[in-house]
């Protein structure tokens, strides 16, 4: 699964796309380059909307460290 950054990114990518009313939507992360053809804005309004569910279910972890001085 992506990181939050990543799939913020793509969320953007997705949106602007939308907006300006195109199907192909480019993005690249950690050097790889992917582009992506959708048939209609359905199409691309349902990849919109599956992103939002996984950045939803992305969690970031929290690492609590306890330390005792004793004998």
């Amino acid at each position: 699964m992506a990181d939050l950054t990543e799939l913020q990114a793509r969320w953007e990518a997705l949106q602007e796309a939308r907006a300006s009313g195109v199907l192909r939507v480019v993005t690249q992360t950690a050097g790889v380059r992917k582009e992506v053809q959708f048939r209609s804005d359905a199409e691309l309004a349902s990849a919109i909307a599956a992103v939002e569910a996984q950045m939803r279910g992305a969690r970031t972890r929290v690492t609590y460290i306890a330390a005792q001085k004793g004998f």
